[in-house]
């Protein structure tokens, strides 16, 4: 590999390889090798910018968490448009067809990561727990506009909603849902 080429933004290049191979071959493929051939990178690069590789997954889970800001904003603006059921039918298909079902299994199958982001995120699957949260509000909201009847237990609403979708998503292998299972599994569930 080149050496003394200048990179622009490291963090970002390595994020964006390690999703990749996370996407294509799943958490058991995911190196600090894995991540710097897809980036085209020396290796060092990594160890550069990261203390060691559980390091370097726990940024890269919190940072695709921080990008769940844009799906949260896109549902606040959604509040009293459209229907519940397609709102919530599209922020879940959108959720769970970006790396977030990736990530949750990558969490769970390794120990100093999950300890790692103990630190930052206390309780709860990491990026499930703050989808959850996006999920609450918006049901809130439109709990306030009545369209959401007023008796309605949100919490357990939401966490049925937001556990069961990552169910119907969580083989990345398989046959996903259609965003017709999910509606239907939506309004069930609403």
């Amino acid at each position: 590999m080149p050496t003394g080429v200048a990179m622009r933004d490291a963090r970002e290049l390595l994020f964006d390889a390690a999703e990749r191979v996370l996407l294509r071959d799943g958490p058991e493929a995911l190196t600090s090798r894995a991540v710097t051939t897809e980036a085209g990178c020396a290796k060092g690069v990594l160890h550069k910018h990261f203390t060691d590789f559980d390091g370097f997954l726990a940024e890269l889970v919190l940072d695709r968490i921080r990008r769940l800001d844009d799906q949260a904003q896109v549902l606040r603006n959604a509040v009293g448009q459209g229907t519940v059921v397609d709102n919530l039918t599209t922020m879940l298909t959108d959720l769970f067809g970006s790396v977030a079902v990736a990530i949750v299994s990558l969490t769970i199958s390794r120990d100093g990561l999950r300890a790692r982001l103990r630190e930052a995120v206390p309780t709860g699957v990491p990026i499930l727990t703050d989808a959850g949260r996006i999920i609450l509000d918006y049901l809130t909201a439109e709990q306030k506009r009545g369209r959401i009847r007023a008796d309605a237990d949100l919490n357990s609403l939401g966490l049925t909603l937001i556990g069961s979708a990552h169910l119907l998503f969580a083989d990345r292998t398989g046959v996903r849902p259609t965003t017709d299972d999910v509606r239907a599994f939506v309004a069930s569930v609403v």
